[in-house]
């Protein structure tokens, strides 16, 4: 198979195993992907599983008609894509091996050498010259093992991204990538969301037109849907609206109560309810989907005093894997003492930003008239933001909504008719309650004023406090008028047609402006509140909490002068002037303070 004009596939499928490293199930068997890189040098990029030496040696051999290679590039020692390092350069005694140098380590332990007098060592922006293709070296440690690097090949603006953005399957599965890719990388990879993170900032750095992995398809169009996805699961965050259900039942009580709650949530709006039972089901599939929705209810016995050992092991899966993030409800049962959910709960005790849902749900061996409604109850506290955000279920005159504006954070959206707009602002405040009327004042410097001045409507959002910084940089740090700000989303429209964001928010209310007051720099309209939804009951975002635990340090180590604290832009120099305006986030000279030594 050629990826290029120059480079060829010479990778092979296994189709013989039933289980990738020992526990992952895979129907669909394995690819262990090769590559090589035909120029004035050739280039062999990685090897294959030792069950394949012959194949992978043929597959060469044919590649290069009878050319000899003068590199083999080893990216990541696992021993699917290590086995055949030495019969490799036995096979070939004037090649050289170039990799990472803890990967030289590795292939001591292998092999019994590091081939010294034939390797060369490469890190962070090293390149090699093949003729017209030049390799970029890029280290990625602990992904998913320490030694990893992965290529890039400037000429044809290829990324040999090791195990990233691989899956499980064969090359001619036919099968949707999205799937068993998610399954691959939470498996696999998924504790490692940060080190993941690092690497997609190397990589948008990059002009990338073909992503050549280690396991799976070569990805060639659409790769900002792939970049989208890994960026989703390495930041932890929510892939698909919805519920995962998770449950063990020894005689069927517990298995009866969680078919009921599906059936609720269902009734509810819950776009998608996935239940699995953990005594029967793949535990990699289990653990995927609690990675993929935001939410997650567990549901087991009282088993010895601790918990069911199918449910321990989810659980542990989990945590190992850095779960957060996350809204968990907890049913428990037990005939005379149940611990379950204190069990359950004390397991996420080190886990970042995990929300348990105000009901726990108690069943004394049999589901009752008490448990039934605490059922309920959890359906509704569980489905309140889909039921809110459902023109169908919506009460859409909760003027609950008010009692959520504070000293917060905001996303005010608008539209210029062509264009859904929004923009941060920390300046909302009720002014009057008969008839309610709000105010919001924002800089004129912001397109959103223009537009809003125009259309005399706006929907204020108000922000949670799991709004991820990502929030900020979208609607904060850059202008609508050049930037599509929803351009990733697919919006929801209140009745007066403007987007309201569909989470990180606790409500939303419509606006109408009634008055316009100059204040200089900013302006205040004056609203009437044309519509109100409360999404969740989650507290507000104030400021302080965005600058507590949400907004970056700013990088001012070595630097003299002011930082702002709001978005954590550095000005440098002896005084602030009084006029400043905060370039990304257009706040002024309040809103900076001195770098400290």
């Amino acid at each position: 198979m050629n990826i290029t004009n120059d480079i060829r596939y010479v990778g092979v499928n296994d189709r013989e195993i039933d289980l990738f490293e020992g526990q992952y199930i895979v129907p669909n068997g394995m690819a262990y992907n090769s590559y090589v890189i035909i120029d004035e040098k050739i280039a062999v990029m990685d090897t294959v599983d030792a069950n394949f030496t012959h194949k992978w040696l043929d597959n060469i051999d044919n590649a290069l008609g009878g050319r000899k290679p003068d590199y083999l590039i080893v990216q990541h020692m696992e021993p699917d894509h290590s086995a055949n390092i030495d019969i490799f350069m036995k096979t070939y005694p004037e090649a050289v091996v170039v990799s990472s140098a803890k990967a030289f380590v590795m292939m001591q332990n292998f092999f019994g050498t590091d081939y010294s007098g034939r390797n060369i060592v490469v890190g962070e922006g090293d390149t090699l010259t093949l003729g017209s293709h030049t390799l970029t070296f890029v280290t990625a440690p602990m992904v998913h093992w320490p030694e990893v690097i992965v290529t890039y090949d400037s000429y044809d603006k290829v990324l040999f991204s090791a195990d990233g953005f691989g899956k499980f399957g064969a090359l001619d599965a036919d099968e949707d990538w999205a799937c068993e890719a998610r399954r691959y990388y939470i498996g696999i990879v998924g504790k490692y969301g940060e080190q993941v993170q690092a690497l997609l900032k190397k990589a948008a750095a990059l002009d990338i037109e073909k992503i050549c992995p280690l396991h799976g398809p070569i990805l060639t169009e659409n790769l900002g849907y792939y970049l989208n996805l890994y960026n989703i699961w390495s930041s932890y965050g929510i892939e698909s609206e919805g519920i995962m259900i998770a449950y063990t039942s020894v005689y069927g009580h517990t298995k009866k109560a969680v078919e009921l709650l599906a059936e609720k949530l269902r009734e509810k709006g819950c776009p998608k309810v996935v239940v699995n039972d953990l005594a029967r089901c793949d535990m990699a599939e289990a653990v995927e989907d609690a990675f993929r929705y935001g939410k997650l209810v567990l549901a087991t016995t009282t088993y010895n005093a601790d918990i069911f050992p199918f449910m321990r092991s989810f659980i542990e899966h989990l945590t190992e894997r850095n779960y957060q993030n996350r809204t968990i409800a907890l049913i428990e049962n037990g005939s005379w003492a149940p611990l379950a959910a204190k069990v359950m709960k004390g397991m996420f005790a080190n886990s970042k930003n995990i929300l348990f849902a105000n009901t726990t749900v108690k069943i004394k061996s049999a589901l009752n008239s008490e448990s039934t409604e605490q059922l309920d109850a959890l359906a509704n506290e569980l489905c309140l933001d889909y039921m809110a955000q459902s023109d169908k279920t919506a009460d859409k005159n909760n003027m609950n909504a008010l009692f959520n504006i504070g000293y917060g954070l905001y996303v005010v959206t608008s539209s210029d008719g062509k264009k859904d707009n929004g923009l941060i602002v920390n300046t909302v405040t009720q002014v009057t309650n008969t008839p309610n009327r709000v105010a919001v004042t924002i800089n004129k410097q912001n397109y959103s004023h223009h537009i809003i001045e125009q259309t005399g409507i706006m929907n204020v959002n108000c922000l949670s406090v799991d709004a991820p910084f990502k929030v900020f940089e979208t609607f904060g740090f850059q202008s609508g008028r050049t930037v599509d700000k929803f351009a990733d989303c697919t919006p929801l429209r209140s009745d007066n047609g403007l987007v309201f964001l569909p989470r990180y928010i606790n409500s939303f209310m419509s606006l109408k402006v009634e008055k316009y007051i100059d204040l200089g720099t900013h302006g205040m309209f004056i609203c009437s509140v044309t519509e109100a939804r409360v999404i969740s009951d989650r507290e507000t975002m104030t400021y302080t909490y965005y600058l507590d635990n949400v907004k970056p340090k700013p990088k001012t180590e070595g630097k003299k002068g002011f930082v702002c604290k709001v978005c954590g832009w550095v000005y440098e120099g002896d005084e602030l002037p009084d006029d400043i305006i905060c370039p990304l986030c257009k706040h002024g000279a309040a809103d900076f303070e001195e770098i400290k030594d």
